[in-house]
Parts: structure tokens; sequence; C-alpha cells
């Protein structure tokens, strides 16, 4: 059997179709990708986890101060845990972020901004990074990074922002510290298990504590989708390395009171800290 013979006139044709023919299966290929990325990033969290913020800790760093710190508020600084943020989670310890395109907007919180001033403010000057890429605020990045993803159970920017003062009202670690003695000192140390305990027994479910220099940093208390409290562990020895060197906090720990930052003349930029 012959092959077939082509002109010269016909080559460029036949490159030229051959050329279509490759970008479509390349164009086919990386959609492909993107779908399999993308339902790798919208696959359903497992569990909430809602971070707490110690102010005596994280104003430590504060080395200039700007009006949208709340470090630098004097004495109407926070002196009580602060929120974070709510964290959808997995439970092999990664999380989903960044889970869809919808941008913050300030306006749709708009109603809640003073309790989110004062529940929930940033104890930082820096903007952190947003989904797009840009700089933006500690609320906006909380959303787009982290609310964005708390679909099914939480589906709109204010719906977000109002669960998460719901829970934290409802769940006042300050609160049940203060009552089992643990107060802000900053000549005290207390024991991290008595504090692990002292939860546990308000909520039936172990926290997770992170400390900075044996100072409490942050607690993330833990919760099912329907907001029932569960224990933070990942790993069966979660506990025991929460009080022990092997974990971020020493067996003592300190709750610093708030050295207030607060300043006549407010610099308007500081830290390149990072946001979670």
């Amino acid at each position: 059997m012959s092959l077939p013979s082509f002109s010269p006139q016909t080559l460029p044709w036949l490159l030229l179709l051959s050329l279509v023919v490759a970008m479509a299966a390349f164009v086919t290929s990386m959609e492909e990708m993107e779908l399999e990325l993308e339902g790798h990033k919208q696959r359903e969290f497992d569990y909430f986890a809602l971070a707490l913020q110690w102010p005596g800790t994280y104003c430590q760093r504060t080395q200039h101060c700007c009006s949208s710190n709340a470090c630098c508020r004097g004495s109407n600084a926070p002196t009580t845990f602060t929120i974070h943020g709510l964290w959808p989670d997995y439970n092999d310890g990664t999380w989903p972020s960044c889970c869809t395109k919808s941008n913050f907007d300030p306006k749709e919180i708009s109603t809640l901004t003073d309790a989110l001033e004062q529940y929930w403010p940033s104890l930082s000057c820096s903007k952190p990074s947003s989904c797009n890429g840009g700089k933006g605020s500690f609320w906006g990045h909380e959303w787009e990074k982290h609310g964005t993803c708390s679909s099914p159970v939480v589906r709109n920017e204010y719906d977000y922002f109002l669960t998460t003062l719901n829970v934290y009202f409802k769940y006042n670690v300050t609160k049940v510290l203060n009552d089992a003695g643990y107060v802000p000192s900053n000549s005290e140390k207390y024991p991290i298990g008595g504090i692990i305990s002292a939860i546990e027994n308000a909520f039936h479910a172990s926290p997770q504590i992170v400390c900075s220099k044996g100072a409490v940093e942050e607690l993330r208390l833990c919760f099912y989708k329907d907001f029932e409290p569960r224990d933070c562990a990942v790993g069966s020895d979660f506990k025991i390395n929460m009080v022990t060197s092997k974990g971020s906090c020493p067996q003592y720990v300190s709750l610093p009171e708030l050295a207030s930052s607060g300043r006549d003349g407010l610099q308007s930029l500081v830290s390149d800290e990072a946001v979670l």
C-alpha cells in the first residue's frame, strides 16, 4: 500500500492543523486540572476551630502604633481573649483556604462593626494578604481565607462574622479561666495542665494552646459543624505534648497583663508580622 503524497502547498496547512489539535488537547488538559484543583479546594471541611488571641502576649510585639491596632488604645485596649478567626479544618491537620472569589465587603457587616472592634480587633498594624494577592484588612483576610470555606454551615459574609461572635460569647474562655484563678499577671506562672483541665471541665472538650516565649499566645476551641464542642486533638499524644517540652508551651505558662501601647501621636505603619 503506497503512502499518500502531499504537495509543498499543503504542508503549512497540515502544520497549522497539527498545532490547533495540540493546543486543543492542552487547553482540555488544563481545564481538567483546574477542575480537579477546584474540587480539592471545595472539599467540605471536618470541623471548626475558634482561634482566640491573648492581647497581653500579642501586644508585646508592638513597637509603633497606628489607629487600626487595638494594642494602641491605651485604657481601652482589650484585656480578655479576642477573636483571631473561625477556621474550617480537616481532621488530617490541614485546612481549606480561599475557597471562593467572594471579596470582603465591609458594608455587609456594618451593623456588627462596634462588636467586632471590641471582640475581634486587629492586634497589629500590618495589612495581611487577601486571596486575590493584594493587601487588605484583618477582617477581610479572615473572611476570604477561612470564611469562604465555611459552606454549607455558613453561607455568606454577615453570617460568618455573626456566627463567630455568637460562639465566642457562648464559650467564654476568659471567664472560665478567671473563675478557676487564672488571671492576667506579669509575675505569676500557671500550670498548663490546670488551664487545659479548667476548659475541659467547662466545655467537656480539650483545647489547643499555642505559646510564645513561655506566654499563652493563642487558645483554640474546636467544634463539630453544629457547634457542639469537640477535642482539638488530632493525634492521641496531643495532650501529652501540650504539657511537656515537646509542645510549644512549657509546663508553667504566663498570662501577661497588657502593657498599654497608647501614644499621643500615632504612626501610620509598622510590623510585617504574618497573619494566619
